[in-house]
């Protein structure tokens, strides 16, 4: 066995009725919480925000002109590397409640991104809206402040497929174990 074969990912673990249920409980819950105003989900927006809030800083290391990017970019490598991390062992229930995950927090960047002209978001630490909103230095920096409200809706939207796509996803790879 050489070290590419070790790199190789395993072949998807079976889907059982279980975990399909517990997935598509999942996005549901997800869903419902992302259709509400607050688009808060309680179970994971906690730790979403703590990973937003450490990118900053990480991403400030390379550069502090970037440090207003790596929130967001935090707050979405750290499902897709939980998702890595799955689907390298094959844990397709797993790797699928981890894209569920990812595209959860389109509803909260969306809703950033929504707030960017009107600032009127709380934000950690009670920093000035004014001085301290991410999206609206990066819509400001390209001249798209005055698209962040569709923005917004086309991030919903996108949160919305990827969590139709990645339960569909597992639904057909159950359906088709069972053919």
């Amino acid at each position: 066995m050489t070290a590419a074969d070790d790199d190789e990912a395993p072949g998807w673990q079976p889907v059982t009725m279980p975990a399909l249920l517990g997935v598509l409980g999942f996005a549901l819950a997800v869903l419902w919480f992302g259709h509400t105003g607050e688009r808060w989900f309680p179970l994971l927006d906690g730790a979403n925000l703590l990973f937003h809030e450490a990118g900053h800083p990480l991403a400030g290391l390379l550069s502090e002109r970037l440090a207003v990017y790596g929130g967001t970019i935090a707050q979405l490598a750290f499902p897709l590397a939980a998702a890595w991390h799955f689907r390298r062992r094959g844990a397709t229930a797993s790797f699928a409640a981890c894209l569920v995950w990812l595209n959860q927090n389109l509803f909260n960047i969306a809703r950033y991104v929504g707030d960017a002209r009107a600032r009127a978001l709380p934000l950690v630490g009670g920093a000035d809206p004014e001085d301290a909103h991410d999206w609206a230095e990066i819509l400001g920096r390209f001249g798209l402040l005055q698209a962040d409200t569709r923005l917004a809706g086309f991030v919903v939207m996108l949160g919305w497929l990827g969590i139709l796509a990645s339960v569909g996803w597992l639904g057909w790879r159950w359906w088709s174990e069972r053919a």
